[in-house]
């Protein structure tokens, strides 16, 4: 996305001696040719310069539930799921960047555009399933955090855990500026690493990963038709569409654009260009992270017959005996990163589109007292997310019928994110091509029948 940035700065002068000048010079000289249009390190800060929501979203979709879900994918079935993250990636790409694109050129979120074209029916229904969804994953995710946390700290309250996650979680959404939070959002992707190095740390068998990874292997059972639509639904998630949106819109505001008619009037096409490299570089990351998650689970529990899996905390206990102490420490510590990203992005959706659909104020942007309906939203979420783990609820069936709930949410508001990208009243001449609506309406297709048959499954 492009920015303008104002350099400050002032000269000074120091008296040093002739040839620490000279050294200093060369030095300058030699760090400046480094920073040439050509050098790596300039042309790796540019990249790294426009990743933004589109990364934060893709890295966010890796939460502990989805962990758990691709943990136990891999331990049932050995690398036979391998070939969904290469599946699932040009679908979720393509849906995302419908999003961010919305986001840019309307300049408004996901739900206030829809209440602005569409009934109010559709979108008070959807945004109620959504609440509950991303609700059961808040708890779930806390949950997973606090048994991670604990596989660390062995002798720490697991309900003591959940609250203080909570709590950090909340002080960071409420108490941050949106600028600092953006960055912190961004640079916690990088614990996501964690399961790209345990992957490398366990011995696989590359041959059969890669054979995998390109030629689909699926059996039409009810564990595999299950397994396959929680996986797409945890991965093509109604939440990220509402986030994605929504974010693009706070970048606009935090570089002075705080009307929506400045938004819209100063789209320009550098800056298509930019969220299109940021959300598809997130989406691969987002689909790596899956792959090596994986990898790591087939190629040590299902080749030693570990296959009782349910949460992300069982996967890492589960690596230890064979994988050794390095990789259950990187999976447990994963796991906490993980939710520490993904928990305000459950929440912060939420928010966004309930405060949308009721024309309340809203935006991380804003203080509490500014938008206190919005931040209620998100304070109401983390308090059920709470309650539920002292109520000891089964966090697998929370996570069922989270994922029960995104089979019903997705279409539907994919269906919506397709029609206002592609209209041309609303979108100009940034409308939806040919090919993104194809892949979009696919897209639809795929989560509609995924969704339908995973229910059948539980009759």
């Amino acid at each position: 996305m492009s920015k303008q940035k104002k350099k400050h700065g002032a000269e000074r002068v120091f008296a040093v001696p002739a040839e620490m000048l000279e050294k200093s010079i060369d030095i300058a000289e030699r760090g400046e040719h480094m920073l040439t249009d050509n050098g790596p390190v300039r042309r790796a800060g540019e990249y790294w310069g426009k990743l933004g929501p589109g990364l934060t979203t893709g890295a966010a979709d890796n939460d502990p539930s989805g962990i758990a879900t691709y943990s136990q994918a891999g331990a049932q079935f050995g690398f036979q799921f391998l070939w969904t993250p290469l599946f699932t990636l040009p679908f979720m790409a393509v849906v995302q960047e419908m999003c961010a694109r919305i986001g840019i050129v309307s300049g408004r979120g996901l739900a206030s555009n829809i209440r602005s074209h569409y009934s109010s029916r559709a979108l008070y229904l959807v945004t109620i399933l959504l609440f509950i969804a991303n609700t059961l994953n808040i708890a779930a995710d806390l949950g997973a955090m606090a048994a991670g946390a604990h596989l660390l700290m062995p002798l720490a309250n697991i309900e003591i855990l959940v609250i203080i996650f909570a709590f950090i979680s909340l002080l960071l959404q409420i108490f941050t500026s949106y600028a600092h939070y953006a960055k912190y959002l961004k640079y916690l992707t990088l614990a996501l690493f964690s399961y790209v190095i345990t992957a490398f740390a366990v011995n696989l068998d590359w041959t059969s990963l890669l054979y995998h990874t390109v030629i689909p292997s699926f059996s039409l059972t009810r564990s595999h038709i299950f397994l396959l639509g929680a996986i797409l639904g945890t991965t093509i998630s109604p939440y990220l569409f509402f986030w994605q949106t929504s974010q693009e819109v706070e970048e606009r505001v935090l570089h002075g654009e705080t009307s929506i008619k400045q938004r819209q009037k100063n789209v320009n096409d550098d800056e298509i260009k930019d969220m299109r490299v940021d959300v598809w570089s997130g989406m691969f990351f987002s689909n790596l992270i899956a792959f090596f998650i994986f990898a790591a689970c087939a190629g040590t529990l299902y080749t030693h017959g570990i296959v009782n899996i349910e949460t992300a905390a069982d996967a890492a206990s589960a690596l230890r005996p064979f994988a050794g102490e390095f990789a259950y420490l990187l999976f447990a510590i994963g796991i906490i990163g993980t939710g520490l990203l993904a928990i305000p992005v459950l929440a912060g959706s939420t928010a966004y589109a309930i405060a949308e659909s009721f024309g309340w104020r809203y935006g991380l942007y804003r203080k509490l007292k500014q938008a206190y309906a919005f931040y209620g939203v998100i304070i109401i979420s983390m308090i059920i997310g709470v309650i539920a783990n002292f109520m000891h609820l089964d966090p697998i069936k929370g996570l069922l019928y989270a994922a029960l709930a995104n089979g019903v949410i997705a279409p539907v508001v994919l269906f919506f994110v397709i029609r206002i990208s592609g209209n041309k009243k609303i979108m100009g001449r940034h409308h939806n091509k040919r090919t993104a609506s194809f892949i979009g309406w696919i897209t639809v297709a795929v989560m509609a029948v995924s969704g339908i048959a995973a229910m059948l499954t539980l009759i």
